[in-house]
């Protein structure tokens, strides 16, 4: 008796939808504003925590599309000649390339800042 309540809750569960239709994802995700690089205030920060101790510099404060955010990180990929990746609209690129990425990024037309030691 009780295995019959179980599979009724559960197919009731199933079929009610509070807040309509998940279907719509475009309207689901978080709206991100595309400003020009004059506008933002960009960090590159040289970063060894929870990498094994293998230097990264981050390079955080983007507000631009991800697919902005994809040719960026390829162009400063090929300037500085190693990899990277996104992670939460910052910018990763492998080893320490602080000096370099603030000189390309400031002829890109971004206000950057080192930030940290």
């Amino acid at each position: 008796m009780s295995s019959q309540k179980r599979q009724s809750n559960s197919s009731k569960s199933m079929a009610y939808q509070e807040f309509g239709s998940t279907s719509n994802s475009e309207a689901l995700q978080k709206a991100v504003p595309d400003l020009p690089p004059e506008q933002q205030n960009i960090r590159v920060q040289a970063t060894r925590s929870g990498r094994k101790g293998k230097t990264v510099t981050v390079i955080s404060g983007f507000q631009h599309t991800p697919d902005t955010l994809n040719k960026l990180l390829k162009k400063l990929k090929s300037q500085c000649g190693s990899g990277g990746t996104i992670k939460d609209n910052t910018l990763e690129i492998q080893g320490d390339h602080r000096q370099k990425l603030v000189t390309l990024l400031g002829e890109l037309g971004y206000k950057v800042k080192i930030s940290g030691g």
